[in-house]
């Protein structure tokens, strides 16, 4: 017998060009309100069913990796993997409520790194 188990942080669709904005627009949002002054730009960038969330800090050429989202159809329910330097890639991680949640409260985990 089969089983199935669900996995958050496989699968997923592609964003369609407008959720994609609308995403980007609250991460950048959210940013600006809760973590201004703690880096020089945002980067929001999309590939498939993931959206990819670096910081540019200290004039630095080079991204400073946050998190990335999965799409899975809805922008409010998204599942996150937190990027760890130690192992040089993203770790799925859960939410403090559960294993999907919003993009800003994903941001606020990678957030950890402009502290």
């Amino acid at each position: 017998m089969r089983m199935w188990v669900y996995n958050p942080h496989s699968g997923g669709k592609k964003a369609p060009p407008a959720v994609q904005e609308r995403i980007r627009r609250r991460i950048l949002k959210h940013a600006a309100k809760h973590y201004a002054g703690k880096y020089d730009r945002i980067d929001v960038r999309f590939r498939g069913a993931l959206c990819y969330v670096d910081a540019y800090v200290e004039s630095s050429p080079y991204p400073l990796h946050l998190v990335r989202l999965r799409y899975n159809g809805n922008e409010d329910s998204m599942s996150v993997a937190f990027y760890t330097y130690s192992h040089e890639k993203y770790e799925p991680t859960f939410f403090l409520h559960g294993d999907h949640g919003t993009p800003e409260e994903a941001f606020d985990i990678g957030a950890v790194y402009l502290q």
